[in-house]
């Protein structure tokens, strides 16, 4: 479609030049209320500002050399112009709070405005890492609380409380690992990551100077535990595992996995990204787990974001709790909690921390939108979400099962995702297809292709915070776009029809970004 451009909007733009519509052409572009935006740099020139500041007069520079000696090259735009540029994108932008996410990577549930209204209190919204510890001492409680309550959650001894999110607490526990092997001075230089584990558990063990090895799976998409076993030696220092797996099925061989591997003198580690699927059922410290993050915005429902809000704490059992970062949070004998830092670490007995993850404590705003969810559902409560969670998926595994083939459907209930393959697909058509069509029924796909060890994969979840009538109508569409996609309807390849914008080169995007504008008018 044509843009707008500084000299005013093009008259032969049409909401049907692009095929999307068949109704009258439009000067603007706009679709009623869903309105054609440019870019930014398309709706004012840079030769103007939206404010005008006078002239600063008389003082001496105190740049010191790095005042700016070119024009900034930023548009011009009021603030009405500019507010409601930004409120235009956003109306493109799908979010929890406008239907069903049903990525099965990341577990996006709604995010109760109660745990807003916490968040946002003050002393907490307005808490500053800088602050001097004694005017912090409800924040350290509100920590100290969350902390306790996630130790009696997972039935582990110790929790470090400031790794930032999940890849950065498997990092943590990882860390926790290699600090108690040189403790002991064994060398070991192997770690086990299960073809059904998260993706990110062999960056982080590479990372953290380990050399990876594979366990297989079996025909039920779990652990091969024998293969496990046979590989287990003097060199292994830990096993990553994903209970719930990647493939949405619960590791039954879990506690013997844990045997063998401590019987080999090695750790588990526990991704706990799943935890959603059984916070409240099952405690991993009863299934011999000696670290696991949790993701603080995947269970207890605090915000995501790119890097952040985040939080990833890590619970850690008796043997590596000695080793765990600081600070932490501690209650003492007269009642009251207090930072555990360098400083005082050995007044708290925690002189092999194997040192920091980062600057400060920790994300406060997702520390009390947490616990305002823990306190909120109480046990009763969160053993619901995750029985509700395991429900609305395998209702819908069962629903579509027929249409979309489910490799490991045969092996008992998943948990909380539902996997499928494009077996049985059309020739030429693929899950990339499907997933665009769903776009056009009002859904952002599922995940796809993840995890590898299924061709063409689909995984779905609906989470617990999903209504019978809203699954039914997500199951509606999906089934409807899974009999297009077994039937060859070639139009499929060029959907989405009715996005903002039609289907993208994503491959040649992420290859070969186009991060800063140009005027083609200067060219």
């Amino acid at each position: 479609m044509n843009a707008p451009n500084k000299s005013g909007w093009k008259p032969e733009m049409t909401a049907a030049a692009d095929g999307m519509h068949s109704g009258p052409r439009t000067v603007t572009g706009n679709r009623a209320l869903m309105l054609e935006e440019p870019l930014i740099f398309e709706l004012a020139g840079t030769d103007t500002t939206g404010v005008d500041l006078p002239e600063i007069e008389g003082g001496a520079n105190r740049l010191g050399g790095m005042e700016r000696t070119a024009p900034i090259g930023l548009p011009g735009l009021s603030e009405p112009e500019t507010v409601r540029h930004y409120t235009r994108l956003s109306r493109q932008n799908y979010a929890i709070d406008l239907g069903l996410f049903p990525l099965g990577s990341c577990t996006m549930k709604h995010n109760p405005r109660l745990n807003e209204k916490v968040a946002r209190m003050p002393g907490f919204a307005d808490v500053h890492p800088l602050q001097p510890v004694s005017t912090v001492r409800g924040a350290l409680e509100v920590i100290n609380e969350l902390a306790f309550w996630l130790i009696d959650l997972t039935g582990m001894h110790g929790v470090a409380m400031s790794p930032k999110a999940g890849a950065h607490g498997e990092l943590c526990g990882i860390l926790c690992i290699r600090a108690a092997l040189e403790a002991r001075g064994d060398p070991r230089e192997v770690i086990l990551v299960p073809e059904s584990a998260h993706g990110t558990n062999p960056a982080t063990a590479a990372f953290a100077g380990y050399r990876v090895e594979n366990i297989p799976a079996n025909a039920d998409g779990r652990v091969d535990l024998e293969a496990l076993k046979a590989r287990l030696g003097p060199d292994v220092a830990a096993v990553m595992i994903t209970n719930p797996n990647t493939c949405g099925l619960f590791e039954r061989d879990m506690k013997a996995i844990s045997d063998a591997v401590h019987a080999a003198g090695g750790f588990v580690y526990c991704d706990g990204a799943n935890f959603n699927a059984i916070v409240g059922k099952v405690r991993p410290g009863d299934l011999g787990v000696d670290a696991m993050h949790i993701n603080l915005h995947k269970t207890f429902s605090t915000p995501h974001g790119g890097g952040g809000p985040g939080s990833g704490p890590v619970v850690l059992s008796e043997a590596l709790s000695p080793y765990g970062p600081l600070p932490f949070t501690a209650r003492t004998a007269d009642g009251v909690v207090h930072l555990v830092e360098e400083e005082n670490a050995a007044e708290f007995d925690h002189t092999q921390a194997f040192g920091r993850m980062t600057a400060f404590h920790g994300q406060m705003g997702m520390f009390t939108r947490a616990l305002a969810y823990i306190l909120s559902h109480g046990a009763d409560g969160l053993r619901q979400v995750a029985e509700d969670a395991v429900l609305n998926a395998n209702y819908i595994l069962r629903s579509v099962e027929d249409l979309l083939e489910a490799p490991f459907g045969k092996s008992g209930p998943c948990m909380h995702e539902a996997l499928f393959s494009d077996a049985g697909f059309s020739e030429g058509l693929s899950t990339l297809d499907l997933a665009k069509s769903l776009v056009d029924e009002g859904y952002h796909p599922m995940t796809m292709y993840f995890p590898l060890v299924v061709h063409g994969a689909m995984l779905v979840e609906p989470t617990e915070t999903e209504s019978k009538a809203g699954l039914d109508q997500f199951i509606a569409a999906l089934r409807s776009v899974a009999e297009r996609a077994r039937a060859g309807d070639a139009s499929m390849k060029q959907a989405p029809y009715y996005a903002p914008r039609r289907r993208l080169d994503e491959t040649l995007a992420a290859r070969r970004p186009v991060l800063a504008w140009s005027d083609p008018d200067s060219a």
